[in-house]
């Protein structure tokens, strides 16, 4: 299915290599104020930097369709087009028969016949987090009213880490100033180094994105099924190369004691009950505690290089060596920053709309 959410549903269509790609998005409360330049400046935030993005250059133009009078919602469904201008499909056509190590050709066209797209990767492409950052650059706008704010950032690129912690402002202020997306300008460098020594070995490296998001009020989330992490993990499941996502302490927390793991609670200027830790990112039993909501996301290294593979030919049953050509990414952490705090919009409205925290 190509639809999420409950109350802020949102559709997306087209693939790769189609004439245009975009999104619906139902239930936007009506009389909602859209800063249609923010939301350009946030789909042009995943374009690919030079040397260390594919050569693939798109103008990602935002074409709202159907939805907004004068700038302002209008309580119908919101229609998103973004065209593709810049397409070779040439070097696809072969992987329908031999399909490339790490991605989804094998089971896509066992599942869809001959008659699935792959050009460009089709509907598992990267290209389709263009309109999910758009939707979800008005969620954003929409979570505002209640003061709730989200950004994230490349904490590791391959061997590079960045272990330290650093304020909301910081992660703002320096990750939209650098090429990687990092939190430290000076860690930011080294990350720029380890993405191009890969790519000049013909390969890739991956990496992980830490997203937080301040002001979410307590409560948050619809256990038992539709529990805030649950609903998380899923949409950011849905954006290709990632392959897995923590909250807080995440795995680390298997080795502490509940002594060493639980939050101790506080209470700030005689009025708010908070935790004096997050080790648990900000949510417990499936709704939000009203500290950060803090998660982690790891994405693999590209799965395109420029090295010989094994696979197998699909139409005589032997196996043979593939070599793939085209434009790619030779890592897709930095342009994942943006759609990770999309798809964290998304589900956040949603779970707000669904209790009754936006009216």
């Amino acid at each position: 299915m190509n639809t999420i959410g409950t109350r802020f549903r949102v559709t997306i269509f087209g693939a790769s290599h189609d004439n245009c790609i975009g999104c619906v998005i139902d239930g936007i409360p009506a009389g909602i104020s859209l800063d249609l330049d923010y939301i350009q400046k946030e789909v042009d935030l995943r374009k690919p930097v030079a040397m260390i993005g594919t050569p693939r250059k798109e103008p990602d133009i935002v074409n709202i369709m159907a939805g907004l009078k004068d700038e302002t919602t209008t309580g119908t469904p919101l229609v998103i087009q973004i065209n593709n201008t810049n397409t070779d499909s040439s070097k696809y056509e072969k992987f329908k028969v031999t399909p490339r190590p790490g991605h989804a050709d094998f089971p896509a066209v066992e599942k869809y016949g001959v008659c699935h797209d792959l050009r460009g990767g089709g509907q598992f492409s990267g290209r389709m987090t263009a309109p999910l950052t758009a939707a979800g650059a008005i969620a954003k706008e929409i979570l505002l009213e209640l003061g709730v704010k989200i950004v994230a950032y490349t904490q590791s690129i391959g061997g590079i880490q960045d272990l330290a912690e650093h304020s909301f402002k910081e992660i703002k202020r320096e990750s939209r100033e650098n090429p990687v997306h990092a939190a430290d300008p000076t860690l930011a460098l080294d990350m720029l180094n380890e993405i191009l020594a890969a790519r000049e070995d013909g390969d890739s490296v991956g990496g992980v994105i830490r997203c937080l998001t301040e002001g979410l009020p307590v409560g948050v989330g619809e256990p038992f099924f539709d529990t805030l992490e649950g609903e998380i993990a899923k949409m950011i499941f849905a954006i290709p190369g990632v392959r897995g996502i923590e909250f807080g302490k995440g795995f680390a927390a298997a080795a502490m004691r509940g002594s060493e793991h639980n939050d101790p609670y506080t209470i700030v200027d005689d009025y708010y009950v908070k935790t004096e830790t997050n080790n648990a990112g900000g949510v417990l039993g499936g709704l939000s505690t009203g500290m950060p909501l803090d998660f982690k996301v790891a994405f693999k290294p590209t799965a395109s290089i420029f090295k010989e593979q094994q696979s197998v030919n699909l139409g005589t049953m032997t196996e043979e060596m593939l070599l793939i050509e085209g434009r790619h990414d030779p890592c897709i952490v930095p342009r994942a920053v943006i759609p990770v705090e999309a798809a964290t919009a998304i589900v956040l409205t949603d779970l707000c709309l669904r209790g009754d925290f936006i009216a």
